[in-house]
């Protein structure tokens, strides 16, 4: 069996809305920052999948997108992740549903 472009995008789609379902779904603040991840590592891989198709373009030009996006979400999760840290010992909750200060 021959691995082509479509298993590649098939993957992606379904990664990205398992992340898509996460995000939307989860009241845990943890919980949604793991599914916009997903959807950033779902983007990625079509970024290296279509690099690889592609004959026209230098192969190494999606590896190198897919690497900075990779960095770009590694630092938003970890500013992310001091926001939660600094909002739980503030109000000593992750949900958001419970933080009465953030509500108009």
């Amino acid at each position: 069996m021959d691995i082509n472009i479509s298993h590649f995008l098939f993957i992606s789609a379904a990664l990205f809305a398992i992340g898509f379902y996460a995000a939307i779904r989860r009241r845990n603040i943890i919980l949604v920052l793991i599914g916009i991840e997903l959807m950033v590592n779902a983007a990625v891989i079509n970024l290296v999948a279509f690099a690889n198709v592609n004959s026209k373009a230098n192969a190494a030009d999606g590896k190198l997108m897919a690497l900075f996006a990779i960095v770009l979400s590694a630092a938003a999760i970890a500013l992310a992740l001091a926001i939660v840290v600094k909002v739980y010992q503030y109000f000593n909750t992750i949900n958001p549903d419970q933080i009465e200060e953030f509500k108009n």
